[in-house]
């Protein structure tokens, strides 16, 4: 087994800026190949970056040899075909959120990976951050007390409208991009999916949902609302509330550098909980690097994955048809 890990981007995308520091910034990681759709745009992407070597297909890569894993940015509808297709080609894969957009894609891509034995994970950066963990252990600490509804918003406008996100066709849409986010954070801290949904959501001339609004209920009467938007400025939240007390988070995805967490206790006093600092996005590059070269279970396992897509999946539909949705 090898004692560095050396990376591919499959795909040139924007989030990629924010993955490459981390790379580099671990341990046991080296970053040495992309690969585009053309290998102009490679090779130029290469140069700019400084990385290595260019591919002009992501097939190649994958079939090169160069790489023992790769980060996949691609849109939305082709994470799925291009995770199995790495898996298959004896790639380990870290797959940027949304992990697929259909249940059924979902299943193949963890049976491809039970069936290769590879590494395979969802690219939550946020959940790897020291932040969410401690969000965690203050729950569990029972200083909350039982933990009666979870809130959570992810907001931003776009500075043009010409974006992929905006696109029905590649799985566009604000739930999928951003209210993910919230609905992930509520699954870690109820411990996973709903039992039901409802929903609702603002539709935009583009075809894709651009507002949106949901409450997902679990058992014991807990309650988890979350909404999601691009039509608005940037703007994040995530509260915890419990009958003891409440934790509320400022930044909870992005722009944890310049973030606080408070904790009110039952009578509203206040108490300013320091975040130990780290690059976003390392975490989710060491916790590949510890399940490939130590063998360590991921740390947002699969299961988890597949009940983010199952919950968003049903939203969206809650949201359609007007009705509650009971997950079965």
């Amino acid at each position: 087994m090898t004692t560095n890990i050396r990376w591919g981007l499959l795909s040139t995308a924007r989030i990629n800026r924010r993955v490459i520091p981390a790379i580099r910034a671990s341990q046991r990681g080296e970053l040495v190949a992309v690969a585009s759709r053309s290998l102009e745009n490679a090779q130029t992407y290469a140069k700019e970056w400084e990385i290595p070597q260019a591919f002009g297909s992501y097939e190649a890569m994958l079939v090169s040899g160069a790489v023992d894993a790769v980060y996949i940015s691609l849109p939305n509808h082709l994470h799925a075909e291009w995770t199995i297709k790495a898996l298959q080609a004896g790639v380990h894969v870290l797959c940027e959120k949304p992990f697929a957009l259909t249940l059924d894609e979902v299943n193949a891509m963890i049976a491809a990976q039970a069936e290769t034995g590879m590494v395979l994970a969802e690219a939550f950066m946020y959940r790897h951050h020291p932040q969410t963990k401690l969000a965690g252990e203050i729950v569990k600490s029972g200083k909350l007390g039982e933990i009666a509804l979870v809130r959570g918003a992810f907001d931003f406008a776009f500075a043009s409208r010409q974006n992929i996100r905006l696109d029905p066709k590649v799985g566009g849409g604000c739930l999928w991009d951003v209210g993910i986010y919230p609905v992930s954070l509520a699954q870690y801290f109820m411990g996973g999916a709903p039992e039901t949904v409802s929903a609702t959501l603002w539709i935009g001339d583009t075809g894709v949902d651009e507002t949106f609004a949901g409450q997902m209920t679990y058992c014991g009467n807990r309650l988890a609302q979350i909404s999601s938007s691009f039509r608005t400025p940037y703007h994040t939240f995530f509260e915890i509330i419990g009958t003891a007390g409440r934790l509320h988070i400022t930044r909870p995805f992005t722009g944890v550098e310049d973030n606080t967490m408070t904790l009110f206790n039952a009578q509203g006093e206040a108490e300013v909980i320091p975040v130990p600092p780290k690059y976003l996005y390392l975490g989710e590059i060491e916790d590949m690097h510890a399940a490939i070269l130590d063998g360590k279970p991921n740390y947002l396992s699969l299961a988890e994955t597949r009940n983010h897509v199952k919950t968003v999946l049903a939203l969206y539909e809650a949201a359609r048809t007007g009705t509650v949705i009971r997950l079965q």
